[in-house]
C-alpha cells in the first residue's frame, strides 16, 4: 500500500464503498474489503495529515520554516 498515491487509494475506497452499498457482497468477502477499507482509510488520512503538516510550515525571508496560522477576522 505504500507505494499508491493517495488518489489512487481513495479510488480503491471508493470502489469498494460501491460493492459493499450494493448489498450483493457475501459476508466473508465483505468483511474482508472492509477490512481493507479501513487499512486505505487510515492511509488517506495519514497521507492527509502528512500534507496539513507541510502547508502548516512555511518559508521566511531567511529560509526558516515557521508554523503557519490562519487568524479569522472578526465581522
Amino acid at each position: 500500500m505504500e507505494n499508491l498515491s493517495f488518489e489512487q487509494a481513495l479510488e480503491n475506497l471508493e470502489k469498494i464503498v460501491q460493492e459493499l452499498e450494493s448489498g450483493s457482497t457475501e459476508l466473508e468477502r465483505a468483511i474482508d474489503k472492509y477490512t481493507e477499507a479501513m487499512k486505505l482509510v487510515k492511509f488517506c488520512s495519514d497521507k492527509l495529515n502528512t500534507a496539513t503538516e507541510k502547508v502548516n510550515k512555511i518559508l521566511k525571508e531567511n529560509g526558516e520554516l515557521v508554523d503557519f496560522s490562519i487568524e479569522e477576522e472578526n465581522n
